[in-house]
């Protein structure tokens, strides 16, 4: 067995906006793991100022996984916990090595019979026409669900944006989730939840910062806005870490990203404990490719979740890699008749 890597930096088509700033790039590396008779494939999809993975000592990483890939899959994840986006690719990299095909990971009707996953549909930050713009879109493509970036414009201006969704349609006809990736304070917090609360709004993301332990607790008790936890999931590792936090902070929902996470095996750990605390969850792609939004939407599939999940992001990239992912009217398909370009990797 043999593995190798290359680094692939997807172009946003439009710089894309949250409370951390502009990306207007972003890099992933992919693994290739090949033995005799078939190859796997991964992506590590670290992002910068939120994963764990510091982004300098990918190549040097990635270069000890390659050199040592005979250790096998469960030496190499424990070996890489520092690094949650190799773990993910190590994962990804093989279950593609012992599948029918590098991209099957995991099989079923989402593949074979084209059955879709919905989707919510995903508003960026920006100016406010920018940002109307993007929920006109969106409604016009046949989303029932959205949601919207906020934190880091005018607040009126995203309370406005919101009113006027739901000026129009009712929360029966649409449902509203904003993400405000910890940009709230201790002063402004429980106001503006107060705000959020009369517009029917479905859920909020990661309103304060996950360093901020205490007040989370605290609003995830009082909120009027039932709370999910994103960032705050990041950097847990046993079973009993993750155990803790939510019986501890007890919010209304979780967010699941595997990329930042460790892969499915730390998720299902995850889906297991909030299960069993009655908290709800949905599964979200951290802005991989299509070769890592495949294997999350796959895994989600299964999940078989009624919530709408956010794998939007795919047609987000000027240079992603050709897929049979297709979106349609709020809904994530495999298109078994397109075919995959992997000139780009390999």
């Amino acid at each position: 067995m043999k593995a190798s890597f290359v680094k692939h930096v997807l172009q946003f088509k439009t710089p894309s906006g949250t409370s951390r700033g502009i990306m207007e790039n972003r890099p992933v590396w992919f693994l290739k793991i090949e033995n005799s008779h078939q190859i796997g494939i991964g992506e590590c999809a670290p992002l910068s100022g939120l994963s764990l993975d510091n982004l300098d000592q990918m190549d040097s990483k990635l270069t000890w996984v390659c050199h040592n890939i005979d250790l096998g899959l469960t030496e190499l994840i424990e070996n890489t916990r520092s690094f949650p986006s190799i773990q993910m690719g190590l994962e990804m990299a093989f279950l593609g090595l012992n599948s029918n095909s590098p991209v099957d990971l995991f099989p079923s009707k989402f593949q074979t019979n084209c059955s879709p996953i919905k989707i919510n549909g995903l508003i960026w930050m920006g100016t406010p026409s920018f940002m109307r713009q993007q929920i006109e879109e969106k409604m016009s493509e046949g989303y029932d669900c959205l949601k919207l970036k906020i934190g880091a414009i005018d607040w009126q201006e995203e309370l406005n944006l919101l009113k006027g969704i739901r000026e129009v349609y009712s929360s029966e006809q649409i449902e509203l989730r904003v993400d405000a990736n910890g940009a709230f304070g201790k002063q402004d917090a429980i106001g503006k939840l107060q705000q959020l609360s009369r517009l029917d709004i479905h859920s909020i993301e990661q309103p304060v910062s996950p360093l901020n332990s205490e007040l989370l607790t605290e609003l995830c008790n009082i909120s009027p806005v039932p709370i999910a936890l994103d960032e705050s999931l990041i950097g847990y590792h046993s079973k009993s870490e993750k155990r803790d936090l939510l019986d501890s902070v007890r919010p209304k929902y979780i967010i699941l990203k595997p990329s930042l996470l460790g892969g499915f095996a730390q998720s299902d750990e995850w889906i297991e404990i909030a299960d069993e605390f009655k908290i709800g969850w949905w599964i979200t792609s951290a802005l991989e490719s299509n070769v890592g939004l495949n294997a999350i939407a796959q895994w989600a599939f299964k999940k078989r979740n009624p919530l709408p999940q956010g794998l939007g992001t795919g047609g987000l990239f000027l240079n992603n890699l050709d897929s049979p992912l297709q979106v349609k009217e709020g809904r994530l398909f495999y298109n078994g008749t397109k075919e995959w370009d992997f000139n780009q990797i390999i």
